[in-house]
């Protein structure tokens, strides 16, 4: 297949989607700032994850769009709230000054409030879904993305700041962060296309190992990536004393792990043959970029 074609198709797909959308303005400015950093230069990687396992189970990716925009609305937000002092306090994102540089902290933070809310307002726009199955994938990704997932992930990185926390501790810790918003992308598109109880089994055991393997990979980008490059300064682990995957195994063991995860991931998808290749594809691409 190919494979740079089928995602830049899906790409432009969910950037016009998204441009058309933020057309219909609210009553401020903080429009402007929720636009700045949701068309910073995103991969789109939830909303294409989301699509090519809709595609792996036999339906078409393209017609499940309202939701898979929304996903990126979550993830956006997630980076602005992320990137604002009183969390990493990072300057740059994606090559770019961080949102709070730009509109400030007040107003960056609106800004990620402004695209969480509306992110569901968006997915439950959603045509030619059966309701129940639309309310199921939308309480999936309200809790993905919340307290038992994302937000929690995130609170736990907070208090995991200085310490040396045990393999256990962090796998919990990243599985929230990082991991939660994967299985939610994964979770939402095998529901939507009406996969079976052992195919959405499959399906999120890969997406959880995805997540892992995807964090791991963040974790040794940390240390030997180029700024240039990932668009955001390296070494911000080391210097806020986090643990991490290459702190608890040491830089060529985190490696040797992502590589076998990613193994892993992939033999969850035997059973769906080639349908399931975009989502192949998608996870060695994840799993060896360089930003």
């Amino acid at each position: 297949m190919d494979f740079e074609k089928y995602y830049s198709d899906r790409q432009k797909l969910i950037n016009n989607f998204l441009e058309k959308r933020l057309q219909k303005k609210g009553i401020s400015r903080v429009d402007e700032a929720m636009a700045y950093s949701l068309f910073a230069g995103g991969k789109r990687i939830r909303p294409i994850l989301l699509m090519a396992t809709a595609d792996a189970v036999g339906a078409n990716g393209y017609n499940f769009l309202s939701v898979a925009a929304g996903l990126e609305m979550i993830h956006t937000y997630s980076l602005i709230h992320d990137d604002l002092p009183c969390m990493d306090d990072d300057d740059y994102r994606r090559g770019k000054y961080t949102n709070h540089k730009v509109f400030g902290e007040a107003m960056a933070l609106l800004a990620g409030d402004g695209l969480l809310t509306l992110a569901f307002e968006v997915m439950l726009e959603q045509k030619n879904v059966p309701p129940e199955v639309l309310v199921e994938v939308v309480r999936e990704v309200a809790m993905c993305a919340g307290n038992f997932g994302m937000v929690g992930g995130q609170a736990l990185d907070l208090d995991a700041e200085g310490k040396q926390i045990s393999e256990a501790e962090l796998r919990k810790l990243h599985s929230g962060k990082t991991g939660a918003m994967f299985i939610a992308a994964v979770r939402g598109g095998a529901h939507l296309a009406g996969a079976t109880s052992d195919q959405l089994l499959a399906l999120t055991h890969f997406a959880d190992l995805l997540g892992l393997a995807f964090q791991i990979t963040d974790d040794i980008l940390d240390v030997e990536g180029d700024p240039a490059e990932m668009g955001k300064s390296a070494g911000s682990d080391e210097k806020k004393h986090k643990s991490t995957y290459v702190s608890l195994y040491t830089l060529a063991g985190a490696k040797a792990l992502a590589e076998k995860t990613v193994a892993e991931a992939l033999e969850c998808l035997d059973s769906f043959g080639e349908k399931a290749e975009p989502l192949r594809r998608i996870t060695k691409m994840m799993c060896g970029r360089k930003s």
